[in-house]
Order: C-alpha cells, then structure tokens, then sequence
C-alpha cells in the first residue's frame, strides 16, 4: 500500500473572515487584538491530507504525534512538520474499522469491528509493532476451564465473559484501569499492568457508542438507548465492581458521544437528536444525581464526536460542520465558531493547545467521511476574549 499524501497546505476557503493562506496565526493574532467588543477569532485551515480509503473512522493525538484511523488502517503524522511517518495494520484483514484510539504508558490501544481491542508499541524508529490481542491468550486459557465463566450471547451461543461479542465502539483510561464499551451493550475493564479483563458489566439495553471516565474514577456510558448512565466503584477505590448511580434520559434519540470538562465536574453529551447537553452534578445531599443545565442548538444534524480543550467544547456533526463552544462568566456556553470545508460528516475530532506563547493555540484536526483530515489554528486568546 502506498504511503498517503503528505500534509500540504489547504486551498479551501471556509468563510469570508478566513484569513489569507500566505498570513500565519500569530500575525492575525497582530491584527485581532481581544480589545474590543466585536472579537473577529482569528483560524486558519493550516493544513489537509486526503487518505486512500474512503472514510475517517477515528483521530487521536499523542506526543505530537496524531493517530488517523482509516478502514483497517492506522496513519501516523508528525503534526509539527505535518508529515507522515508510519503506516500500521493488523495482520488480520478481516478485523474491520478502528472504532476508537487510545495510549497508556508507551502503549497503544485500538478497538475494532471484529470485537478485539489490539495494543501496539512504538519502536525507536517510529514503527508500530502489534504485542498483544484482548483478550489475551493466557487469559482466555485460564477462564475457558470453568463453565461459570461463559454467558449467552445468542440463543445458541455462549462465550467468555471477558470477550467483546460486537464491535468495540469506544476506549477510555483512567489511573491503571481501562474501559472499553462495545455494540454488544456490555461495558468492561481491564487492568493495564497485565492486560487482563476483571469486570464486565451490562450497561445498556441497546449498542453502546461512547465512554469517558472521569479523573476520580467515574464512568459514563453512552448508547442507541438514548441513555446516558453513570457508574462508580461500589465501596470506592479499591472495590472490583461498578454499580449503577443514576441514569440521564434527556436526549430524544441515539447518544453518540461524551466528553469531560478539564476538572471532570462537567459532563457533554451530543446525539441524533443534533443537540448538546451540558450537564452538572447537584452539590450537597444529591451529589450523586446529574441535571442538565443547557441545551446548545446550532447543529443541523446528528453530532457525531465531542472533545473538550482549554475550557471549551468541539463538536462534529454530519452537518459537515465542526463547532467550537465557548462561556461566558455566568458557565453558559455559546457558539463562537464555526469550521466549514469537509463534503461528508465529520466523524472525530482531536486536539491540542500549543500554550507556548502570549497568543495561545489550539491545533483541531478533524476526519470526515471523505476521508480527509484537517488541521486548524483556532486563537484561543480571541476566543477567550469574546466570553
């Protein structure tokens, strides 16, 4: 297979305040200066690759470095000199899409359609070697003797408990633990330090399609139920089982992705139903409990991804639009931006904020289904600025 396309600058032109090709982000930065009350955010598309499959599945970023999924392939770029340096694959073609990335103390984690969750290491010369499959044979060996550790997945049909039985459809770490979540409606973890499975739970009645966890240990599960459900570690810390605390039920339809506020203290949710909540905990007796708290509408189709980065929300949808939210002092959020070039939905986002001078950053690389990546310069003073 040949390499793809390098990065080269894009020619798309995505609204009338973009700035010219031949101006960088800091000049701009120059000119808005966040003085004023009508704030022009400064944003360049800085960049785009077009893959030789069809479709984006999945984006992540990792030491400078940004994981692009596309089919059963994984393109690797260096996002400072916008190049590509690897190309990697499992073995097995019949494995499917690469639903979700991951990364946990020099590993990579992948999750894919034919249900496994497959972990890579990164050599000294940037080339990525497969090391294990999840579940990993010295695990499925040591449960498959007992008949207490097989559950029915079909009528006709039982496997192990710490088997995926669908497609792995998101991956989340937190601490030592990471938590898959897959159309098979189960949610499972799995200990980092030895790759073993040591819980699965039934999280939904229908596929679920996302994961995050919080910093405390705090999981969120997200699915085609339309639910949105919240689990802790029964007895706290230690304790080897979630139990349910509270399940959210305001979106209309099928939720597709979650993320976190920085401090975990804030939830966000986005669906079919083409909304955003944005959801709080209860302080005092009522810790526990989740309500939403804002409903953000501008979308004109289904969100499809959710990232958060410096205190902001960026959404995907199939719109074919990626927007950036921002809030005022008062915590209610708006939209101060909207990105416009993809042709086809925009199906993950991935982010990073530079931070490295006065006028701070914010690199957002979005796939679609065109099978294209693009990389923007997002000023995150300006944005600020605005609030």
């Amino acid at each position: 297979m040949e390499d793809p396309s390098l990065l080269s600058p894009s020619e798309t032109s995505i609204s009338s305040e973009t700035p010219s090709s031949t101006s960088t982000l800091s000049q701009e930065l120059q000119r808005h200066r966040p003085d004023s009350q009508n704030v022009v955010v400064p944003h360049l598309c800085v960049s785009s690759v077009r893959t030789l499959t069809s479709h984006i599945s999945c984006l992540a970023l990792h030491d400078n470095l940004l994981y692009a999924a596309s089919g059963e392939d994984i393109n690797v770029y260096d996002l400072t000199t916008h190049t590509h340096i690897d190309t990697f694959t499992n073995n097995n073609r019949t494995s499917g899409s690469v639903k979700s990335i991951s990364f946990h103390k020099g590993k990579i984690f992948t999750a894919h359609q034919d249900s496994k969750i497959r972990v890579w290491r990164i050599t000294a010369a940037k080339r990525h070697r497969l090391v294990s499959t999840l579940p990993t044979v010295e695990d499925f060996l040591r449960r498959s003797i007992l008949p207490k550790n097989y559950v029915r997945v079909r009528r006709h049909k039982k496997r192990l408990w710490i088997e995926h039985n669908d497609a792995v459809s998101g991956l989340a770490m937190a601490n030592s633990f990471m938590y898959s979540v897959s159309w098979d409606k189960c949610l499972k973890i799995w200990r980092t330090s030895d790759l073993r499975c040591v819980e699965s739970v039934k999280a939904h009645d229908d596929a679920v399609n996302a994961v995050a966890v919080s910093a405390a240990g705090t999981v969120y599960t997200a699915a085609a139920d339309g639910c949105i459900r919240v689990w802790e570690r029964a007895g706290g810390g230690e304790g080897r089982t979630h139990t349910l605390i509270t399940t959210l039920e305001k979106h209309k339809s099928t939720v597709n992705a979650l993320a976190l506020s920085g401090d975990g203290s804030s939830l966000f949710s986005g669906g079919r139903d083409r909304w955003i909540l944005v959801w709080e905990r209860e302080e005092g007796a009522n810790a526990n409990h989740m309500v939403k708290t804002q409903a953000l509408v501008g979308h004109t189709g289904p969100v499809l991804c959710l990232i958060t980065v410096n205190d902001m929300i960026i959404s995907g949808s199939s719109d074919q639009t990626v927007r950036i939210w921002s809030h005022k002092a008062d915590r209610r959020y708006y939209c101060a931006l909207v990105l416009e070039g993809h042709v086809k939905p925009v199906k993950s986002l991935a982010a990073v904020s530079s931070g490295d001078s006065s006028y701070d950053v914010v690199s957002i690389c979005s796939g679609s289904l065109d099978g294209e990546i693009k990389v923007w310069e997002v000023s995150a003073t300006a944005l600020n600025a605005k609030s």
